[in-house]
């Protein structure tokens, strides 16, 4: 697997996008705490974490990570991923407006370098070849050590790569597109061929489908309340025979969903680590155990032969 993940030994990739909106500062720290004395070396964020959220208007996630690293003195021993352009407009991944965001996520991260610097969304306003310079200037200035696409179709990853090439500078070695046991077209076929060809690293969001693979999930009435009902609902009823799949495996190994989750998505190839968050201390120590997790041959197997009975959900 490519040098990114491989220094860090646990295959999980923290999801931020919970800090400063579902989890608070003290709740936050507590995660991130329980993360890194599990192992964990590797979190993930985003400018726009959470301007989505009403009252929130996004640097929050970056914010409170930047005050556990400063509080914890870990700066060096941590691998820091963050995305510019979550809404994919038109010039978005301009280099100029891109180096003024890459300035404003290094302050409230409080350091001087990103590990893993992402395009959040493809945008065709400016051109890849100009996105290419901007993007490619930032890792010469070493502000980034690593440049990744986000939400990108196989077609434009491998053109961005080429126009990258072409110019002569450094290009995505990594991508981050939604892939779990419900959806996985966004990553299988040509973008999984891809990775696997040309050693590019995978680190997939949404691993628990928003944790509708945790099975809490059972009931229509399950979706009402808390901060996510609204995105399980994409994965509810196609995924329940999953479900059905998954708790068989349980029972079998005594395994909970979540680890399951995990596991299969770590047993993929191409794939670095699964993106997966949590907003409670007590979900860490699940995620921890779906990471180290190593299901066999035969439940893989069922796993996977059960999915392509799914018609992929809608976002």
């Amino acid at each position: 697997m490519p040098p990114l993940i491989e220094p860090f030994g646990l295959r999980l990739v923290l999801g931020g996008n919970v800090f400063g909106w579902t989890a608070d500062l003290d709740t936050s720290f507590a995660i991130l705490d329980a993360f890194y004395e599990a192992g964990g070396r590797m979190i993930d964020t985003a400018e726009g974490y959470s301007a989505f959220v009403p009252g929130l208007v996004g640097g929050e996630s970056e914010t409170v990570l930047g005050q556990w690293m400063a509080a914890r003195c870990n700066r060096a021993e941590m691998h820091i991923a963050t995305k510019t352009g979550m809404y994919g407009k038109p010039g978005d991944l301009n280099p100029a407006k891109v180096a003024a965001a890459l300035e404003g996520s290094l302050r409230r991260l409080q350091t001087d370098y990103v590990d893993l610097y992402y395009a959040h969304r493809d945008e065709t306003g400016t051109s890849q070849a100009e996105a290419a310079q901007g993007f490619g200037d930032l890792v010469t200035a070493g502000k980034v050590r690593t440049l990744g696409a986000s939400n990108f179709t196989a077609a434009r990853l491998m053109s961005a790569r080429q126009a990258a090439h072409d110019a002569g500078y450094v290009s995505y070695a990594a991508i981050q597109n939604q892939y779990n046991l419900v959806v996985r077209d966004d990553f299988e076929g040509p973008m999984q061929d891809m990775c696997v060809a040309q050693g590019i690293a995978s680190f997939p969001y949404f691993g628990l489908a928003s944790g509708f693979l945790t099975g809490k999930y059972r009931v229509p009435a399950d979706l009402e309340g808390g901060n996510r009902g609204y995105r399980v609902r994409d994965f509810f009823d196609k995924g329940q025979p999953i479900l059905a799949v998954m708790d068989k495996i349980a029972a079998e190994t005594g395994a909970k969903h979540a680890h399951i989750a995990l596991a299969w998505i770590n047993a993929q190839p191409g794939i670095a680590a699964p993106i997966a968050s949590a907003s409670r201390l007590e979900q860490v120590a699940d995620l921890v155990a779906g990471a180290k997790l190593t299901l066999s041959a035969e439940h893989l197997d069922l796993l996977t032969r059960t999915l392509p009975l799914l018609e992929t959900p809608t976002e």
